[in-house]
């Protein structure tokens, strides 16, 4: 099934987050300031980057009130960020330029400020809705366009079409079309297929076939694509976090079929909830330097950590991750692990 996410919050309960105290102390930055004042465009991993050599344990280190735990989102551009080395912890100071100590949204004096995000919403936004991963089970289960009504080969926003295999208690519908498998570069097997959200369509009549408007078009849209059931907008809620087991997988796609990438792009990994994997985790990167031959002999390199990746959309086998760290290229076949 397609599963649309709106754009994410930050979850409280995931701040408790009960594997943190099975990790090594948090360290703090070679050099982290003693405050840091709130800009706008700062994202939550950037603003903990300044004083955390691993940006994406802040949760363990911010103090909060009860107040800001309800909803600890509600960091402004203006306010001071205060560093206690001896945690070490973070604590949210007032905004500057207000005399109001209260950290709520009504007490501000700028309303129309937004609160500062976990990662880069903007760069994620697309991937909430699309690209779509289907299986085999999601393609045969799938409605099919045939026809359009009218004389042009493909439609668009507005136009009206029909398919069959629409379901008679199924309205809402999204079209896609199936672009390529996603392979393990190790074994090569499939482990799903990525496809090309077109766009969403509204049944106006039912039956066989049944007639639907595109209610928006993304590209167009034509004989042959198919249609997956829409399914209720989930708002979801999450905080970064380390996965509770190993995992072991690798880089199998970067958006627009390039072989490299780097930081704030997004990759597709090749696990996902089978594996353990959920939105919220954070991996490390580790780079394949590949192998040589001496003497005869196949000798393969040592794999070496360069970056993090924040995973934000997980499907069965496969994972849609933002780079959040490297210090170079990513590159499609480079394993990925628990931080």
């Amino acid at each position: 099934m397609i599963r649309i996410i709106f754009p994410l919050l930050l979850s409280a309960a995931a701040l408790l987050a009960g594997n943190a105290a099975a990790q090594a102390p948090v360290e703090i930055a070679d050099d982290a300031p003693d405050t840091y004042t709130v800009v706008r465009g700062d994202t939550l991993w950037d603003i903990s980057g300044r004083f955390l050599k691993q940006p994406w344990r802040w949760p363990e280190v911010w103090r909060l009130n009860r107040e800001q735990i309800r909803n600890p989102h509600l960091i402004y551009p203006g306010q001071v960020i205060f560093l206690d080395r001896n945690g070490p912890w973070l604590s949210i100071g007032r905004r500057l330029g207000t005399q109001d100590q209260k950290l709520h949204p009504q007490v501000y004096s700028e309303p129309a400020a937004q609160p500062i995000p976990s990662i880069p919403l903007d760069v994620i936004q697309p991937f909430l809705v699309a690209p779509l991963v289907v299986d085999d089970e999601d393609i045969a289960n799938s409605a099919t366009i045939i026809a359009n009504d009218g004389s042009r080969v493909y439609a668009g926003g507005g136009d009206t079409v029909f398919a069959k295999d629409v379901t008679a208690d199924q309205d809402s519908w999204e079209v896609y079309r199936k672009a390529e498998a996603l392979v393990d570069p190790m074994t090569k097997e499939v482990l799903a297929y990525q496809a090309v959200h077109l766009g969403s369509a509204r049944v106006t009549e039912h039956g066989q076939p049944a007639t639907l408007q595109l209610v928006r078009a993304l590209e167009e849209i034509g004989q042959g694509d198919r249609m997956l059931p829409s399914e209720v907008p989930t708002v979801f809620s999450y905080a970064p976090h380390a996965p509770e087991t190993e995992v072991n997988g690798r880089i199998v796609a970067i958006h627009r079929g390039v072989e490299v990438t780097g930081m704030h792009h997004v990759v597709v990994l090749g696990a996902g909830e089978r594996e353990g994997l959920e939105s919220g985790h954070v991996v490390a990167l580790w780079r394949n330097r590949g192998s040589v031959k001496y003497e005869g002999e196949t000798i393969a390199l040592p794999e070496q950590r360069y970056g993090l990746a924040f995973v934000f959309r997980v499907f069965d086998r496969v994972s849609y991750a933002l780079v959040m760290n490297t210090d170079g290229q990513v590159t499609v076949g480079d394993s990925i692990r628990k931080p």
